[in-house]
């Protein structure tokens, strides 16, 4: 009777100590304040003054393109999306390789990722023009606006992010049923995964088709209408400006958006799936771990709200205290996370808490530096973005090389930065002692988490920027005067600066993520295994896996990393490794090389198009006749659609047809070599682009000769090669790093049992 009461006991701490901890519900709670205050700043937003009515026509046509874009990307996007819930069904419920929620999952991930930039580009097009006439009251006036515009969409990320990851966390464990609790959790956070899966497929298709659209306008309004022509950038009589503006809102909106949006998740999911195989022995200590992430995001949601609050400037405020303005804003959110996530640590009683603490102290100060070598490099408030436009004196060919030589030499310090920061989150999660790996790796995972604890406000300063740019074209095409224009430019050159912090971010996180993913690849593989063990038909390979597992006396469910090294043979010896690298570091160059072809051939047309426009209508301008802007828009509308198609699904197929010829060993090396060669190349991309874009606009303010000068139109040839460098080629490779390591850990339980080799 004793033992009888003793086990029920035992049995009913252990159902309670996996019972949702109440202080879950601060995820849903923190999701639903930052949708209302997003709204309430729509609201705001709205109520400002439009303009004249040459104002409100301009932003209209912006904002029609825009939404006819997506409308046209959408259904490309929802059709690729239906093949591949088609497959994935296939695997979970003809093969059995795959957990049933997962095509579920896969959908709704895309889907939340695709809303949460559609409302930052609907918000972005509404807010252009009531920004450009803010700005003729103010320069504060018109940073409020636009900033509180672009807060909408960081607080539409995170909300959503976060009431995606509270609605599948609640529905998996009300409706997985496993007698085991322990493994229960790792089932369920490895299946909440496969929605980062959705959302990355989705970013890209965002990121790319957007980043096309964007650069073929801009490179062919630039190079006609500034270099040829010699007109003013965003003049009403260049055909290509309202194809420009729409691009800013569908690539740097919309694209954008979609692309924290996967990188917030991916950085949450990956740590909480780390957390529940990491403490698998102490089921009290691994709910902690799962929900530690979820609550260091919620917390980040509410101190991210006041950072935005502090963003102010006085009037007649210079660049640099514009760009203090912002940071300003960041710096509190940073201060008041680190102090409040020491508590909320504390108070979950998190295993390790104080070592934890350490790591996303280690990911929020990475994160801030990374910010800010990008802000030192690219913004002309400083010398190597000056040293570019000094070199625009004589000539383009100086300008072009300057330019990369300074975004290869930036890449040394996010590089160490990432290096050292990793290194530190190990050390303090794993409680001093190095061998704890899977301890290590969560601390990894949390300081990613730590990183983009401030999304909330570093994605309101990203967003700002696009919004500046627009309000600065509108107020050049509607004619208000000179004072607003160099106001707008001020905001607008701001924002190419916080834009490329922004992207510094995202490549960052997407460094520390991917850390995380692998760890959580080899959890997939051990679930894929569980549930081809005992099955008589099982491959040849999954076969011989299992007996290697047993020749190891390792069991399969309590196996360490190092074991699943062991029996994969996951070492620099393999030759499965080493090609494996070799095709992962190749994949960032391809996928570049497709990218940046792919806005050549649309800027091509697009230059032709411009030319066409004012060779056979001499009335443009004269100031007599309309551009054709509706033609501008189709054709980056046509070759966005056309070119997005095939980068995206290759970088589907990678980890497939690796996998499939060279096993797990050969997926682990390429998620490596992609890891490697693409976060470097993707920081000398987006902060070559960057300094160029900020050079030229150097020279606009009147130094070396100014806009029209010798100088300035080698700085605008400088800038037209930076363009897809920062805007759609390099941005992308985060997402395409974390996209391929999303689809492993998808495809791991097909991997095990249909693998070639």
């Amino acid at each position: 009777m004793n033992t009888a009461y003793i086990s029920i006991l035992a049995t009913a701490q252990t159902c309670a100590s996996t019972a949702i901890n109440p202080i879950f519900w601060l995820v849903p709670v923190a999701s639903i304040i930052a949708l209302v205050f997003a709204f309430k700043f729509y609201k705001e937003m709205k109520k400002e003054e439009e303009g004249t009515e040459i104002m409100r026509k301009i932003a209209l046509h912006v904002r029609q393109g825009a939404l006819a874009y997506l409308r046209q990307q959408y259904k490309i996007v929802s059709a690729v999306f239906l093949i591949l819930f088609v497959f994935f069904a296939f695997l979970a419920y003809g093969l059995h390789v795959q957990n049933n929620w997962v095509p579920f999952a896969f959908i709704t991930g895309g889907f939340f990722s695709g809303l949460a930039g559609f409302f930052g580009m609907k918000t972005a097009t509404y807010a252009s023009n009531r920004a450009a006439w803010a700005a003729k009251n103010s320069l504060d006036s018109g940073l409020r606006v636009a900033f509180r515009s672009g807060a909408v969409m960081g607080l539409v990320v995170v909300g959503l992010a976060l009431l995606d990851i509270s609605i599948w966390f609640v529905i998996l464990n009300k409706f997985i049923d496993d007698p085991n609790h322990a493994h229960k959790m790792v089932v369920i956070t490895t299946t909440m995964l496969t929605f980062g899966m959705g959302a990355s497929l989705q970013a890209l298709f965002a990121r790319v088709g957007g980043g096309i659209f964007t650069k073929a306008a801009d490179v062919g309004a630039d190079l006609v209408g500034k270099v040829e022509a010699g007109i003013p950038e965003d003049d009403p009589r260049n055909p290509a400006t309202i194809a420009d503006n729409v691009g800013d809102n569908v690539g740097d909106v919309a694209g954008m958006g979609a692309d924290l949006y996967e990188s917030y998740c991916g950085s949450i999911l990956a740590t909480s799936a780390l957390g529940a195989a990491a403490y698998m022995v102490d089921p009290v200590a691994q709910m902690k771990a799962i929900l530690a992430p979820m609550i260091i995001g919620a917390v980040g949601v509410v101190l991210s709200l006041i950072g935005i609050y502090f963003v102010r400037v006085r009037a007649g405020a210079t660049s640099k205290e514009l760009l203090n303005a912002l940071g300003r804003g960041v710096n509190v959110s940073s201060v008041l996370i680190a102090l409040v996530s020491l508590g909320a640590l504390y108070y979950l009683g998190n295993p390790n808490w104080f070592g934890n603490w350490g790591s996303i102290i280690v990911g929020l100060v990475t994160g801030i530096f990374i910010g800010k070598i990008t802000e030192y490099f690219t913004s002309e408030a400083y010398k190597p973005t000056q040293g570019i436009a000094e070199q625009a004196k004589t000539g383009p060919a100086t300008v072009i090389i300057g330019g990369m030589g300074v975004g290869m030499v930036s890449t040394f310090f996010p590089v160490m930065a990432i290096v050292i920061g990793t290194a530190l989150a190990y050390a303090f999660s794993a409680g001093g002692d190095l061998a704890n790996m899977s301890q290590g790796l969560y601390g990894i995972g949390i300081a990613a988490v730590g990183m983009l604890s401030t999304l909330g406000i570093t994605l309101a300063t990203d967003a700002y920027g696009p919004i500046a740019d627009n309000a600065g074209g509108n107020a050049e095409m509607s004619g208000l005067g000179k004072v607003v224009r160099l106001r707008t430019d001020m905001l607008d050159s701001l924002g190419n600066t916080t834009a490329a912090t922004g992207k510094g971010f995202a490549i960052g996180s997407a460094a520390l993520t991917a850390l995380a993913l692998l760890a959580s690849y080899i959890e997939e593989l051990r679930i894929g295994l569980i549930r081809v063990q005992g099955n008589s038909s099982i491959s040849e390979y999954a076969s011989s896996t299992l007996e290697k597992f047993k020749e190891l006396g390792a069991n399969l469910e309590t196996a360490s990393l190092l074991d699943f090294m062991n029996v994969y043979q996951v070492n620099m010896m393999n030759p499965k490794v080493l090609l494996g690298m070799f095709i992962g570091s190749m994949m960032s160059f391809l996928f570049c090389g497709l990218t940046m072809n792919a806005v050549g051939r649309a800027a091509n047309q697009m230059v032709e198009e411009v030319r066409r426009q004012f060779r056979e209508n001499l009335g443009i301008m004269e100031g007599k006749s309309d551009p054709d802007y509706a033609r501008c828009v189709a054709i980056s509308t046509k070759a966005a659609q056309k070119e997005m198609l095939f980068p995206a699904l290759l970088a589907v197929a990678a980890p497939i047809v690796t996998g499939l010829f060279f096993g797990v060993a050969g997926v682990l090396g390429l998620l490596g070599g992609a890891l490697a060669s693409g976060f470097v190349l993707a920081v000398f991309m987006a902060n070559s682009g960057g300094a160029w874009d900020n050079a030229k606009k150097y020279i606009e303010q009147g130094n070396f000769g100014g806009k029209g000068s010798t100088a300035h139109k080698a700085a605008v040839i400088g800038d037209t090669v930076g363009d897809p460098f920062k805007d759609t080629s390099g941005p992308s490779l985060n997402i395409l790093i974390k996209l391929m390591s999303m689809v492993a850990i998808v495809m791991a339980g097909f991997m095990v049992s249909y693998s070639l080799f």
